[in-house]
C-alpha cells in the first residue's frame, strides 16, 4: 500500500549539532507530516538523538560541504507540498512555522522570514551583520525589482512544484539569497512575515560575515547576468513570430470595419482577382512554390 505523501516537509541542514537538535525537534508543530534531517556526516550524536525523538525522521547522508549542497539534497528528498526550511542550532524557531504555513495557503508561492518587520527582530546581530545585510538587500532591490526587507536569512518556505523553476546551484550560506532571488525571477508570488532570530543554543557558528557576505554578492551578480541572458534568447526567440492568418478571418475584419493590423500585409479577396500588383504576385508565387503565406509579427522587446 501506498504511503500517502505528507502536506509539509520540514528541512534541517545539521553537522555536529547534538547539543541543539533535541530543542530543534521537540518544538516542530505535531501537524509536520515529515522532518528530514541532512547530515554532513556528524561526528557527534546528532543522527542518533534525532532518531530517538522521532523516529520517523528521514535521514540523508550529504557527503559535500556547505549548507546549499545540504539543503538541496533535503529538498530532493522531500515529499510535502510545502517545504520549510529550519536551522538545527535552534536560531530559527519552529513555533513560528504557521506564519508561513498560512502564506502559502493563502495563496503564496515562496515566504520568507524578515527580522526587520514588526514583530521581527534579532538576538544574535551585530552591527555588522544587520548593516551588511541591509546593504545587500537594498542593492538586490535595486538589480531585480524586489521589495525585500530582510535577504540573508535562513527562514523560508515554498511550494514544491516550483522547485525546479528555482533553480538552486548554490553549495554555501548563499543558496538562502539564492532562492529569494529566483523565486524574483521565475515570477513566483513572494510574501515575507516577521521572524525573530533566536541566539545559536550551544556550539560555534560556522557563519562568516565577510566571507559569506562576498559570497552572496558574487552570487547575486551572476544570477543578474543569467536573467540578462535569459531575457535576450527569449527576444531573439520571439523576434519573428510566423502566425497562420486564414482569408476568412481577415475578410471578416475587413466586414466589420476594423481594418488591417499595423504592419500586416494587404491580402488580395475573392472579389480583387484582377489585382495584379506586386503584394498579388508575391503571394502567387508563394502558392506555386508550395510555401503556405505567413504574416509575421515582430515584437519589440
Amino acid at each position: 500500500m501506498r504511503v500517502r505523501d505528507p502536506e509539509i516537509s520540514v528541512i534541517i541542514p545539521a553537522l555536529n549539532e547534538a547539543d541543539n537538535i533535541g530543542w530543534v525537534l521537540s518544538r516542530i508543530p505535531a501537524w509536520v507530516g515529515e522532518v528530514v534531517l541532512v547530515d554532513g556526516l556528524s561526528v557527534d550524536q546528532t543522527e542518533l538523538i534525532a532518531r530517538q525523538l522521532r523516529p520517523d525522521v528521514v535521514v540523508v547522508h550529504q557527503r559535500r560541504p556547505g549548507k546549499g549542497s545540504a539543503l538541496r539534497a533535503g529538498f530532493a528528498a522531500a515529499r510535502g507540498n510545502y517545504v520549510v526550511m529550519l536551522d538545527a542550532d535552534g536560531s530559527t524557531d519552529p513555533a513560528e512555522m504557521r506564519l508561513f504555513i498560512d502564506a502559502l495557503r493563502d495563496g503564496a508561492d515562496f515566504v520568507k522570514g524578515s527580522r526587520y518587520l514588526p514583530g521581527g527582530g534579532s538576538a544574535d546581530f551585530t552591527h555588522l551583520r544587520s548593516a551588511g545585510n541591509r546593504a545587500l538587500a537594498h542593492l538586490a532591490n535595486l538589480l531585480f525589482g524586489s521589495r525585500f526587507t530582510d535577504l540573508c536569512y535562513g527562514y523560508c518556505a515554498f511550494r514544491r512544484c516550483h522547485l525546479e523553476a528555482l533553480l538552486l546551484t548554490a553549495t554555501g550560506f548563499e543558496i538562502e539569497t539564492e532562492l529569494a532571488l529566483n523565486a524574483v525571477i521565475a515570477g513566483l508570488e513572494i510574501r515575507e512575515v516577521p521572524s525573530f532570530e533566536l541566539r545559536r543554543r550551544a556550539g560555534v557558528s560556522n557563519l562568516r560575515a565577510y566571507r559569506d557576505g562576498r559570497r552572496v554578492l558574487s552570487m547575486m551578480l551572476a544570477a543578474r547576468r543569467a536573467r540578462r541572458g535569459r531575457a535576450q534568447t527569449v527576444t531573439a526567440a520571439m523576434h519573428l513570430l510566423p502566425l497562420q492568418v486564414s482569408l476568412a478571418h481577415s475578410d471578416d475584419r475587413r466586414a466589420n470595419g476594423s481594418g488591417r493590423r499595423r504592419g500586416e500585409r494587404r491580402r488580395p479577396s475573392d472579389v480583387d482577382a484582377t489585382y495584379t500588383g506586386p503584394e498579388r504576385r508575391r503571394v502567387d508565387r508563394r502558392r506555386r512554390s508550395g510555401y503556405p503565406a505567413l504574416v509575421y509579427m515582430v515584437i519589440d522587446a
